[in-house]
């Protein structure tokens, strides 16, 4: 790999030319002549093999390693995605609202109502929900008018570093690879709540199998099991919030009103401010693939229309599904009730405080019912991974800094390899017939576990000097389709918050609510379980900025040109803003919420 050098640009003469070329023409749009002959099975055979013209690091985009891959044709040839551009608005809209949605609310609540109390629950969820609300939106301006393929690390290698961004890469890839393995494993525990005698090592193999079968469709099979397990966890979280009004109102078939009885006994608090802290951190985890929605904007047919509506639905995201469901749970449950802490795992339903409601309630079948809805939440994160590291494996491959096998992408826009490596990762869900199984993914879960932090943080600090360098380079906001909410002021109390978490991890990392009870070797182990992303993050960084001595991008020296998608994006804009004036009152404010 080259020594660190800045883009280059070339004339518009080079432009020209290179956009009649037939490789140019065949790679990013034209269909290939023979590709509707033969029969079926050929039409599927060749449809594996490999399209030379195809990059997953779209022409124009800036790699990690800092340099442009075809400058000259970067307005044209970055209109089109050159994986599938399948994604469309009812996609990103439930990939935004449910996507997330899993087992850190269903199940990992419970540990935290135990640890912190209802009032510590509400109001970390809370404060990661604000955070999450300025990432989000962050991003969306970024990702509507830079489309990426692959992952978030071209924002921080063009507005920050091109080693933080090369760090950012694998970071995520890292994160999303050794998920795969855990969920498949958790998918088969819920078979354990209804006693199954069938051994969990034929459960691993299905789940396994229907994952990798969805992904091979490629990304539209992604998306359409995407929408149908949060529309499943969208009904269910709503049929729990109605449910648990009515319980909390005496209409339970005890017929007893509970009101807020356990924020008054025995508590709204619990283990003080550390339990806060302790809360904190497990709520951030919870929100942990709310950024799915920006990855997959390369992969849409229209970001410039699709994305702002799917950004603007997290929002509403936050407040019912996360915040209205965890007040209700606070009045349900009180945070004494053992069975939140006596779970075999992170992924038993037994401990999930939605289970436990409506158990405590006297009601029959709907704690199977949830159970089930925990499962397909387990499946669809499970999906949700191959999709986000083999998407990021593929980008890293292309800008080389990973294996350049990754970066094959067969005739039907699928990252093939990378497919097939982030699902083979998933064999290592039989470790959980092992007797280390409990070590084994004890430290997979910890690999994983501050990389969200990471890649937020990078998310609001990319957004901050692209504005900066969009101003000092002489630009208008006017002239961007789509800004974020929150703004800048948004972005600072972001990254902010995202710095807290980290403080607030490190700090109960190395002094747990309950460490005087502990051996020194098992706090030390307790510390290096929960922090052990940051000094892989920094083994990525360090040696890759000393050995390529890359710069920090100064806001004059930025490239705000190269991989915007619309050759008139002016144009278009101003026609659509005099539309929109033409519309009346209640359609602006429906527009500006979602």
């Amino acid at each position: 790999m080259e020594k660190y050098r800045k883009p280059s640009r070339q004339g518009s003469a080079d432009f020209s030319s290179s956009i009649t070329s037939p490789d140019f023409e065949t790679g990013w749009g034209r269909k290939d002549e023979d590709e509707d002959q033969g029969n079926f099975f050929q039409r599927t055979w060749d449809g594996f093999k490999r399209d030379p013209n195809r990059l997953v690091s779209p022409k124009g985009v800036v790699g990690a390693d800092g340099k442009v891959f075809d400058a000259e044709a970067a307005a044209h040839a970055t209109a089109d995605s050159p994986l599938q551009r399948s994604l469309k608005g009812r996609h990103l809209q439930m990939i935004a609202i449910g996507g997330s949605i899993g087992t850190g609310l269903f199940v990992g609540s419970g540990k935290a109502l135990a640890t912190g109390g209802p009032a510590s629950l509400l109001i970390a969820f809370s404060l990661i929900g604000i955070m999450l609300y300025c990432t989000v939106h962050a991003l969306g301006e970024m990702a509507v008018a830079f489309p990426v393929a692959g992952s978030f690390s071209a924002y921080s290698t063009r507005f920050l570093d091109p080693a933080w961004g090369f760090a950012m890469g694998w970071n995520y890839a890292l994160q999303w690879l050794v998920v795969l393995p855990l969920e498949v494993v958790a998918a088969s525990i819920t078979i354990d709540y209804w006693g199954s005698p069938i051994s969990n090592a034929v459960w691993v193999t299905i789940f396994l199998f229907v994952i990798i079968v969805i992904n091979l469709f490629g990304v539209k099979g992604y998306a359409e099991a995407e929408f149908i397990f949060a529309i499943v966890k969208v009904i269910a979280v709503i049929g729990f919030i109605i449910l648990g009004i009515v319980l909390d109102i005496g209409g339970g078939p005890d017929g007893s009103y509970i009101g807020g009885q356990y924020w008054l006994y025995p508590g709204a608090f619990h283990n003080g401010f550390k339990g806060l802290c302790s809360v904190f951190v497990t709520a951030s985890f919870a929100f942990a693939g709310t950024e799915l929605v920006g990855l997959a904007a390369a992969e849409t047919a229209n970001p410039r229309k699709s994305l702002p509506t799917a950004v603007k639905q997290v929002f509403w995201r936050i407040c019912l599904f996360y915040i209205v469901s965890l007040t209700l749970v606070g009045l349900l449950v009180p945070y004494t009730d053992h069975r939140l802490i006596g779970a075999s795992s992170d992924y038993d339903a037994h401990a999930s405080p939605f289970v436990i409601a409506i158990a405590n309630a006297g009601i029959q079948v709907l704690d199977s019912v949830m159970n089930v809805v925990i499962m397909i939440a387990v499946l669809s994160v499970g999906n949700s991974s191959v999709y986000g590291s083999s998407r990021t494996l593929a980008a890293l491959a292309e800008q080389k800094q990973a294996p350049r096998i990754f970066a094959y992408i067969d005739k039907r826009g699928r990252p093939l390899v990378a497919i097939i490596f982030a699902s083979s990762l998933g064999l290592l869900a039989y470790v959980a017939a092992s007797p280390n199984q409990d070590a084994a993914f004890t430290w997979m879960v910890a690999l994983s576990g501050l990389s969200s932090i990471f890649t937020w943080g990078s998310i609001c600090l990319s957004h901050i000097r692209f504005r900066k360098a969009w101003k000092m380079q002489g630009h208008s906001l006017n002239e961007l389709a789509f800004l974020s909410q929150a703004g800048v002021i948004g972005s600072w109390l972001g990254f902010a918050l995202n710095c807290l978490v980290l403080v607030a991890q490190f700090w109960t990392g190395f002094a747990p609510v309950g460490y005087a009870e502990n051996t020194p070797s098992e706090n030390a182990q307790n510390f290096f379980q929960a922090y052990l992303a940051a000094p892989i993050v920094l083994a990525f960084y360090i040696p890759y900025k000393l050995y390529y001595k890359t710069p920090f991008m100064r806001c004059v020296d930025m490239d705000l040109q190269t991989g915007m998608r619309e050759l008139n994006l002016v144009e278009l804009l101003a026609e659509e803003r005099a539309e929109q004036a033409a519309w009346p009152k209640w359609k602006r404010a429906y527009k500006f919420l979602c």
